[in-house]
C-alpha cells in the first residue's frame, strides 16, 4: 500500500463505507441539495478502496455506484420499469467499479507513494476519466449524476466558467480523497498534514467566490414569454393526450397575450407541446396559429416528424423544435441530435425485449438530428441565435457548448418530464441547465410540459421557477450575450488533458508495480536455491 492510504481495512468494512458514501453522494443533488456532501461521499469511497487489490476496489466501486445510482435515477423506474431502471443503474455502477480498479493501479506509482499528495491529482484524473468516458459509451453514454452537476448550490458552481464539467467534477474528487487523506493522518496523529488537507477543502470555496461572473447583457434583451401547459394523467399516459397538451399549451399563450400581447418577442413551449405536427396536423395548426396570432410573436414549440418510405409507413421520427411565425407558419426547425437510447430509440431490440416488453411501447424508433441547435429569433430587427438543447442533451457538453460556439446568445432547454411522474428527475436536469448558463455565461429556460420550468441568469440564479404538474405562465427579460467563457474556449481540452494524466499515471503505477515485483523476485530467488 502508498504511505498515504496505510491500513487495509476488512472487506465488509468497506462496503458498508461504500454503500454509505453512494447514499451520502446522492444527498448533494436535488432536491436535497446538500452540496458539500458529495465531497464526504467521496470520501468514504476512498478510505473504501484502501486495500490493495485492483480486483476488490472494482467490487468496492460498484457498491458504491449501485447505492448512488439505483436511489440517483429512480425515476427510470417510474418511466420505464423496474429492469431497465436496474439495468442503467448497474451499467453505470460498473465504470465506478472500473475508475475504483484503474485507481488502484495508479496509486501503486513511485510518484504517489513518495509524494501522497499526488494522490489528489490522481484520484481526481481517474474519477473524471471514467465519469467521462461512461457519459460518452455505450450508446452514446449517460451523463447523469456527474459529480459537476451537485454543485449547482455551492461556489464551486464558478468554476464551470473556468473549465465546465471536467474541472468541477475533479475538484469534488480531489476535495474528497484530501479529505480521506487528512483524516488518516488525524489517525496516525500527523496533526500538522492533516490539518493541511482540511484547510485546503474549507479554503477552496471561498477561493471560488473570486471567480467573475459576467452578467450584463452585451447584445440588449429579450423578452420571452414560457408556458408550461400541464398533462392531466401523469407518467406514460400523458403521450396519450396530445391534443389536450397542445391546446393546454395554446390556452396558456392566450392567458398570457391578455397582459404581454405585442411586448413579448418570443414564446416558449416545451418538448412535445405539439405531438400532433402542426405542419401537417389542420387541427395543431390552428391551435397554433390562433396562440401566435394572440400573442404576436413567434412561438418555439417542440413537436415530431416522421421518415415514410415509399408505401408512407413511417420508418423514423424525428424530435423537433419548430419556429412558429403568426400568418407565416413554420419557418425552421432543430432535430434533436441525441436521442434517449431504450426510451426514444431501442437498441439491439431483439434482446431488450427479451428483458422488457415495454420497449414496444417506442413502436417507431427516433432518428438523430445532424444540425447543431440554433433557431433564429427576430428580436428588435435583427435575428438572435438561440441555442437548444432538447431534455437530456442539456447534459451533453459538446451539445450545449457547439450551440455557443455557433453565435446562441441565450439557452434553451425544452423539456417533457410527464413520464417521469413526482421525482427528482425534473429538478435534476434543471441543475443541469444551471450548470450551462454559468459554463457558457448565457442566460438559459428550461421549460417543461409538467414542469420544472425556470429561468437561469447567466451567474446562475434561478428565477420564476414554477412546481410539478401545475399549469403557468410567465415573462421574463433575458440578457443577450455574446462573449466566451474560458470553459467555452477550451473545449476538450480539459478532458484530453485528464485522460492524458490518467495515462501517465497509469503507466507509472504499472512500472513501478512490475520493478518492485521483479525487484522480490530477485530476492527471492537466492534463497529458494540455498534452500534447495
Amino acid at each position: 500500500m502508498p504511505a498515504a492510504l496505510p491500513s487495509e481495512p476488512r472487506r465488509l468494512s468497506t462496503l458498508v463505507l461504500a454503500i454509505s458514501g453512494g447514499l451520502l453522494t446522492d444527498t448533494a443533488f436535488p432536491q436535497r441539495g446538500l452540496w458539500p456532501l458529495a465531497a464526504v461521499g467521496i470520501t468514504l469511497l476512498v478510505l473504501a478502496v484502501r486495500r490493495d487489490s485492483a480486483r476488490w476496489a472494482f467490487v468496492v466501486g460498484l457498491t458504491w455506484g449501485l447505492s448512488f445510482f439505483l436511489v440517483h435515477i429512480w425515476w427510470a423506474h417510474e418511466a420505464v420499469g423496474v429492469v431497465p431502471w436496474v439495468a442503467l443503474s448497474a451499467a453505470q455502477a460498473i465504470a465506478v467499479g472500473f475508475s475504483m480498479a484503474t485507481w488502484v493501479w495508479v496509486r501503486r506509482s513511485s510518484l504517489i507513494v513518495r509524494h501522497p499528495w499526488w494522490g489528489a491529482l490522481g484520484f481526481a484524473a481517474v474519477w473524471t476519466a471514467w465519469e467521462i468516458g461512461r457519459s460518452a459509451w455505450p450508446f452514446g453514454g449517460f451523463p447523469w449524476g456527474r459529480l459537476a452537476f451537485s454543485q449547482t448550490e455551492g461556489p464551486l458552481l464558478r468554476l464551470a466558467a473556468l473549465g465546465g464539467t471536467t474541472l468541477v467534477t475533479g475538484m469534488v474528487a480531489a476535495a474528497g480523497y484530501c479529505l480521506a487523506l487528512g483524516w488518516l493522518r488525524l489517525r496516525t496523529r500527523q496533526v500538522p498534514s492533516a490539518a493541511i488537507a482540511f484547510i485546503a477543502v474549507m479554503v477552496l470555496p471561498a477561493l471560488c467566490l473570486a471567480v467573475p461572473l459576467n452578467v450584463k447583457p452585451e447584445q440588449g434583451t429579450v423578452s420571452v414569454g414560457v408556458v408550461q401547459g400541464n398533462v392531466s394523467e401523469p407518467g406514460l399516459g400523458a403521450f396519450n393526450n396530445a391534443r389536450e397538451v397542445i391546446n393546454n399549451h395554446a390556452e396558456g399563450t392566450h392567458q398570457l397575450a391578455q397582459s404581454y400581447a405585442g411586448t413579448v418577442d418570443v414564446v416558449l413551449w416545451p418538448e412535445n407541446a405539439a405531438d400532433y405536427d402542426p405542419r401537417t396536423d389542420q387541427e395543431a395548426r390552428d391551435a397554433v396559429e390562433s396562440a401566435a396570432q394572440a400573442i404576436g410573436a413567434p412561438i418555439l414549440l417542440g413537436t415530431q416528424s416522421y421518415q415514410r418510405d415509399a408505401a408512407g409507413v413511417a420508418t423514423g421520427r424525428f424530435n423537433d423544435v419548430i419556429r412558429w411565425d403568426p400568418g407565416v407558419g413554420a419557418v425552421a426547425s432543430y432535430a434533436k441530435q441525441h436521442p434517449a437510447p431504450f426510451a426514444e430509440y431501442i437498441p439491439l431490440r431483439s434482446i431488450a425485449r427479451k428483458f422488457s416488453s415495454a420497449v414496444d411501447l417506442v413502436s417507431v424508433d427516433m432518428v438523430a438530428g445532424e444540425s447543431v441547435g440554433i433557431l433564429d429569433v427576430p428580436v428588435q430587427g435583427r435575428d438572435v441565435p438561440f441555442g437548444i438543447a432538447i431534455c437530456f442533451e442539456v447534459a451533453y457538453d459538446e451539445i450545449v457548448r457547439a450551440s455557443v460556439t455557433s453565435g446562441a446568445e441565450v439557452l434553451i432547454v425544452p423539456t417533457n418530464n410527464a413520464s417521469f411522474g413526482v421525482t427528482a428527475e425534473s429538478e435534476q436536469q434543471l441543475a443541469m441547465t444551471v450548470f450551462r448558463a454559468v459554463e457558457h455565461g448565457r442566460a438559459a429556460v428550461q421549460v417543461s410540459t409538467v414542469g420544472v420550468s425556470a429561468v437561469v441568469t447567466p451567474n446562475g440564479v434561478v428565477k420564476n421557477q414554477t412546481e410539478l404538474f401545475t399549469a403557468d405562465a410567465f415573462v421574463a427579460e433575458l440578457p443577450l450575450r455574446t462573449s466566451l467563457t474560458p470553459a467555452t474556449q477550451l473545449g476538450d481540452t480539459p478532458q484530453s488533458v485528464t485522460f492524458g494524466v490518467t495515462l501517465v499515471l497509469l503507466i507509472l503505477g504499472v512500472t513501478t508495480w512490475s520493478r518492485s515485483r521483479s525487484r522480490r523476485a530477485a530476492v527471492g530467488a537466492p534463497r529458494r536455491r540455498a534452500a534447495k
